[in-house]
């Protein structure tokens, strides 16, 4: 069966199947299918406006008449521009005879960004012109028609990667942002990824993709939740932080091999990307200083560093503390050699293991932005950690327990009978997955005992397990073994396609504080709005008094 014919197929079943339901969102799915198809089917759709993408003509399609849509890139002197589209680039040849003078006032006057159609032939560049950085750059299209679909105005920054912007600025008109090649890439990758993943789980494996709702009940433990309110007083819903729960009842209920790409909401905001100044020089006062603030505001911890110079003399604040004599065994015991510098903390256990590796990748990025290559970013390097605590003493209450992963998580089975008499010593059956020093996905063996479960709410975590009723009646069921694991989808496409951040492989992100900044969400609601949801909001005095005026 052919492409074409098989859309036609499938576009006449989904007819059928939206006439029979009479469904909009039938409809809606069969007419974007077929415009989707416009490439390869230009006579199945009358609203098809152009017969070819800016990225793919090359010196095959030499002397064919083609109509090109996209956005003007560039512009010169009204004698040639490059036209782009989410394919790629093509040079545009304007026409400079009396004949086409409509045509080419038409292109000189467009400003860049404009979206123009034109019409043309497909023609070989002059010897010596050719590009070959362009996947086009063989040919060129000799202008006959050109209409501007819509004109642009000035914008706030160029729509070119190598153009520096500042992410506020990005993020505020990502929708200009979204044009880049860059982001184009991300974001096709990010789909390209997801597609084989559900091919590869549902193919292969046989598992089901389920949705699971959006709006859901407070979970105890874990991250903080958002609260959305009803229209029944004093009732809210949350948003699941996870579909942990979900997860486990869809297990019970027998779909035993389940997945879904899932939206997670924390009430936590992120912390921005530390980016201390750089020279081209070694490491610096300044840096040590950086390293030592990322230290102290991340996680409350002091941070010394200490450098082993030339002549062997130690340069620390600890110095002035030290004999040499315990200087000397200093660096015999952590066998420093001459200008290694070395991170030194002191402290409980845990937290000095959380801070000194967090030093350990801040100060690898600090030496690799000076040009010393410790991380090769072509490869993928992974690592499973295992036997993670089960529970963790409460920061604020050392003498409470919370879960070091989450509540349902269940114990080793070597330690089981320590649940009852030493909690705090337990193993977990938790796991996480590390790539090139990312953590990009966890996931734990759960408990599927109801009184196990209920006894780690209750006794152990000091929670409420009426709020997990549900689960609980759901376990007395005949629940099975079961687990899973969760890919932080986000970390692992950002990893995969070398970008900074998170944020620029997702196609409408927050700011690191939570904010939309090209909508300017979250924003005020009016009292006669939140009425229905018995929701009254207490201003802070000084904001009553400015919302007054």
């Amino acid at each position: 069966m052919s492409f074409r014919h098989g859309l036609r197929l499938l576009y006449s079943q989904l007819s059928v199947f939206s006439r029979e339901l009479n469904r909009p969102w039938c409809r809606y799915i069969s007419s974007s299918l077929a415009l989707s198809s416009e490439k390869r089917a230009t006579d199945f759709n009358s609203l098809v406006a152009r017969t070819n993408t800016c990225g793919e003509l090359r010196s095959a399609h030499v002397g064919q008449e083609v109509t090109l849509c996209g956005w003007i890139q560039y512009q010169r002197q009204g004698l040639f521009l490059v036209l782009r589209d989410f394919q790629g680039l093509t040079q545009i040849i304007i026409p400079q005879d009396e004949a086409h003078s409509h045509v080419k006032k038409v292109l000189y006057d467009a400003p860049v960004e404009s979206v123009v159609r034109v019409t043309g032939t497909v023609t070989s560049r002059p010897p010596g012109q050719k590009n070959p950085r362009m996947p086009t750059g063989d040919i060129e299209v000799k202008v006959k028609t050109a209409e501007v679909l819509n004109s642009c105005k000035k914008l706030p920054f160029e729509i070119k990667d190598f153009i520096k912007k500042s992410e506020a600025l990005r993020m505020q008109y990502r929708y200009l942002d979204l044009r880049s090649f860059q982001m184009q890439h991300n974001l096709r990758l990010r789909s390209q990824m997801v597609m084989k993943m559900r091919e590869y789980l549902c193919n292969l494996h046989g598992f089901v993709d389920v949705e699971t709702p959006t709006l859901f009940k407070r979970t105890p433990g874990g991250a903080k939740e958002f609260v959305v309110p009803s229209r029944e007083p004093g009732k809210f819903y949350c948003l699941p932080q996870s579909p942990q729960q979900f997860k486990q009842l869809l297990m019970i209920g027998g779909l035993d091999r389940y997945f879904q790409v899932a939206r997670c909401y924390r009430d936590e905001g992120s912390k921005p990307d530390r980016q201390p100044e750089f020279t081209q020089r070694h490491l610096q006062n300044k840096d040590f200083e950086a390293l030592k603030e990322s230290a102290k505001s991340q996680f409350n911890q002091e941070v010394l560093h200490l450098i082993l110079k030339p002549d062997e003399s130690l340069k620390s604040p600890l110095s002035k503390f030290l004999s040499e004599e315990q200087q000397s065994e200093l660096i015999q015991a952590l066998k420093v050699q001459a200008d290694d510098v070395v991170l030194l903390a002191a402290g409980e256990h845990e937290k000095v293991c959380l801070v000194l590796g967090n030093m350990r990748l801040e100060s690898a990025n600090l030496l690799e932005l000076r040009g010393l290559v410790l991380r090769d970013p072509t490869a993928f390097h992974f690592l499973w950690v295992v036997d993670f605590p089960l529970f963790l003493h409460k920061e604020e209450n050392p003498a409470e327990l919370e879960s070091a992963h989450h509540p349902f998580t269940a114990p080793h089975p070597s330690d089981t009978s320590l649940l009852y008499s030493e909690p705090a010593k337990i193993r977990s059956q938790h796991y996480d997955l590390v790539l090139n020093g990312s953590e990009i996905g966890g996931g734990s063996i759960r408990i599927h005992n109801a009184e196990q479960q209920r006894f780690v709410l209750e006794t152990v975590l000091k929670e409420d397990p009426e709020l997990l009723s549900h689960l609980l009646e759901a376990l007395k069921c005949g629940a099975p073994p079961h687990g899973g694991i969760a890919l932080g989808l986000d970390r692992l496409i950002c990893l995969v396609a070398g970008a900074p951040s998170i944020r620029d492989v997702i196609a409408f992100p927050k700011s690191f504080k939570g904010r939309d900044l090209m909508s300017n969400a979250p924003d005020y609601i009016t009292p006669e709005e939140l009425e229905p949801y018995h929701i009254q909001v207490a201003w802070p005095a000084a904001e009553a008094e400015a919302n007054k005026n």
